[in-house]
């Protein structure tokens, strides 16, 4: 059978179109969160609660969807997911209040989750060390393209064909990616398109192989894993903030209508966009032209986007609402580079078969801050505004930034596992 030069990136833009399919359905609650408010008599914390039982459902599931696709597979699991968060989308338009809603929201994310798991063991499966941090960045791009394509798409479907269609059209999409991920997709080593010089690529240039899988336990113990875990968990409030709430914000806050806000609300996932695919190439620049070693390339680039999260912690200090979304913009840039980044760091410092399990756990960390500060959100939003809640999303990146630097010194996937100690002084 005649070979695919450059198969693995055809594989992460298979990849990438899954998470598009993912975040645009996901994200098309927020967009239609003012309308959704009105329609059906929810208050500003009930839609909080609605978020919540996303977030809930997302943060239980991305550990189990991790540990569910390194034990079946990335072929079978990621397709599986696919259609079980297809079914909930489709659903949505059966809502008639705030709880139901509710309900299939954290349906949607108990199966949404495999996503940032899963792309992450693509990764660490098809690409040579040095090459990780860009498939990082064009999968991730994902993220934010479906997030940017969800303002117009969705609005145009409910204004043209009632709110339930928005539901309905962003949730089938996910059928045909699942049947196109199951027809296409074999890992590198049974792939009958993949040339053997492309196979020795991607095997030379991956660290050797752990001598054996170590348990769960193992994993987690390590103190590089909590690294990741920590900076994802300051860092995920951001991009959550970003997702559910921008177009209520602008709606109650800077007074634009539906339709202003699909003009304006894609502005920071385009951003995003730019911001993921510029840290997967900065990591490598700074290698070439700066001699920095592989992990501290990718750590410096976290704190540049820690730097940048100072513009969108100023977006209440401004009176323009095309200032705010400017500002915005500056913090999806900063936010992706991050993402980018740090999930990168779990496929240089963990064993192709322990990445969807350090994915699925750091991303749970990730979710239950994203969840903690959406629920912040709800309660405080209406008393005391939302300037200091976003003053406080620049403070979180910067503390994530410095304890990365603490417990990222000295690792590599092939360095000895630093096992957090209790503070008993045994060995967790």
């Amino acid at each position: 059978m005649k070979t695919i030069v450059g198969l693995r990136w055809w594989i992460i833009a298979l990849v990438c179109a899954g998470t598009i399919v993912n975040y645009l359905s996901r994200n098309s609650l927020g967009v239609m969160a003012p309308e959704l408010m009105k329609l059906l008599h929810m208050s500003t914390r009930q839609y909080s609660y609605v978020v919540g039982a996303f977030q809930i459902g997302y943060t239980v599931m991305q550990p189990v969807c991790g540990l569910i696709i390194d034990l079946i597979g990335l072929r079978l699991g990621f397709a599986l997911f696919a259609c079980l968060w297809s079914f909930t989308g489709v659903f949505h338009g059966l809502a008639g209040g705030w709880l139901s809603l509710a309900a299939l929201r954290g349906l949607m994310g108990l199966s949404e989750a495999v996503a940032i798991p899963a792309g992450m063991k693509v990764v660490a499966e098809w690409f040579p060390d040095r090459e990780k941090s860009v498939a990082v960045g064009y999968f991730n791009a994902g993220t934010s393209l479906g997030s940017l394509l969800a303002p117009p798409l969705v609005v145009f479907l409910s204004l043209r064909y009632g709110w339930q269609s928005a539901f309905a059209v962003t949730g089938a999409l996910g059928f045909f990616w699942a049947a196109a991920w199951y027809l296409l997709y074999r890992s590198p080593a049974d792939h009958t398109r993949i040339s053997e010089a492309e196979r020795d690529t991607i095997s030379r240039g991956q660290a050797p192989a752990a001598p054996r899988r170590r348990s769960v336990r193992e994993v987690l113990s390590t103190r590089r894993f909590w690294a990741i875990a920590q900076a994802r968990f300051f860092a995920e409030p951001a991009w959550q903030t970003f997702s559910f709430w921008i177009p209520l914000y602008l709606a109650t806050q800077r007074h634009m209508d539906l339709k202003q806000i699909a003009l304006f609300a894609w502005l920071p996932f385009l951003a995003a966009d730019l911001g993921g695919l510029f840290g997967g190439y900065l990591s490598p620049f700074l290698m070439k032209h700066l001699r920095m070693p592989l992990i501290r390339s990718r750590i410096a680039g976290v704190v540049l986007g820690a730097l940048m999260m100072l513009g969108p912690a100023s977006i209440g200090l401004v009176a323009s609402p095309y200032q705010a979304i400017a500002l915005f913009c500056v913090g999806g840039f900063a936010h992706q580079m991050i993402s980018a980044l740090v999930n990168t760091l779990a496929a240089d410092v963990f064993d192709p078969s322990e990445v969807g399990t350090v994915a699925g756990f750091a991303g749970m960390a990730a979710w239950i801050g994203g969840l903690g500060f959406s629920l912040l959100v709800g309660a405080l939003a209406d008393s005391i505004g939302y300037t200091p809640l976003f003053g406080a999303l620049g403070a979180f990146d910067l503390i994530g930034a410095t304890l990365l630097i603490v417990l990222m010194r000295g690792a590599s996937r092939d360095a000895q596992p630093h096992p957090v100690r209790s503070n008993t002084g045994t060995t967790a």
